[in-house]
């Protein structure tokens, strides 16, 4: 089970907890954001983003998603501010989407969903390395974006036009010189709670940081996203969509706003 999870009937989010028990756990994500149960917290810091373009690595396609990774031994590109204490580097960004325009993000607002999510993945600096951070209460913060239809995202198409190179699982290619920076809405207003990651090992390590402000792509781009595929080369064709968990119970935790409603 643990090497065989997936989006699938019989691998799919709801058969998670059979090789992961804290699918259950009282911090899983993602959760069904209600704005008018948010409560504005003035002690939330504006959110520091600093990304050396250089950093950016490697893209690749895990089988789950595209994944693009940073060089993450130095603090050149690193988040701080907002719920967090301290500086977190980057570590990863990678997408979840739906089959169709209307659903596809993991993340929803008053139960109406994105056609795609973008996560931006952090580990605390206090820890040796990522693996031990993502063991910790407070070692990991994922910035979460929304996509919505609309015009074409021209940063976004940078990434995009790489998709053809790692088309199935376990395929790379080179992806250096890209500002992450430059995919985040001009608004950085944000929700927070402490919650999972959501794919497994689903570890309740991850402070959520979730835009309030979508930013745009296209019908054209989001079929892009779709042309990705579950399966290896030389196996029959899966195309990759509906790769996004569910909305957890959110047991009790309190959801802030950097903003009043």
């Amino acid at each position: 089970m643990s090497h065989g999870w997936g989006y699938g009937p019989d691998n799919g989010p709801d058969t998670w907890a059979e090789g992961f028990p804290v699918a259950n756990g009282p911090r899983q994500s993602p959760i069904n954001i209600v704005p008018k149960e948010g409560v504005y917290d003035p002690r939330l810091k504006p959110l520091k983003l600093t990304y050396d373009p250089s950093d950016a690595n490697n893209i690749l396609n895990n089988g789950h998603s595209f994944q693009v990774d940073f060089v993450d031994d130095t603090d050149s590109s690193t988040l701080s501010g907002g719920p967090i204490s301290g500086v977190y580097r980057l570590k990863q960004f990678h997408c979840h989407w739906g089959g169709s325009d209307d659903r596809g993000s993991e993340h929803t607002v008053n139960g109406i969903s994105f056609p795609c999510e973008l996560h931006m993945v952090h580990w605390n600096t206090k820890y040796a390395t990522f693996g031990d951070a993502a063991k910790e209460p407070d070692g990991l913060a994922v910035v979460g974006v929304f996509l919505k239809i609309g015009a074409a995202n021209p940063t976004l198409q940078r990434i995009l036009d790489c998709f053809e190179s790692i088309k199935t699982k376990g395929k790379q290619s080179g992806f250096g010189e890209f500002d992450a920076r430059t995919l985040l809405p001009p608004s950085l207003e944000f929700w927070t709670y402490e919650g999972s990651l959501t794919t497994p090992p689903l570890l309740e390590s991850v402070t959520w940081i979730v835009l309030k402000q979508a930013v745009s792509v296209s019908p054209a781009q989001m079929e892009m996203f779709r042309a990705l595929q579950f399966c290896g080369e030389g196996e029959s064709a899966c195309d990759m969509v509906d790769n996004f968990r569910p909305p957890q119970p959110l047991k009790g935790r309190q959801l802030r706003a950097s903003f009043k409603i």
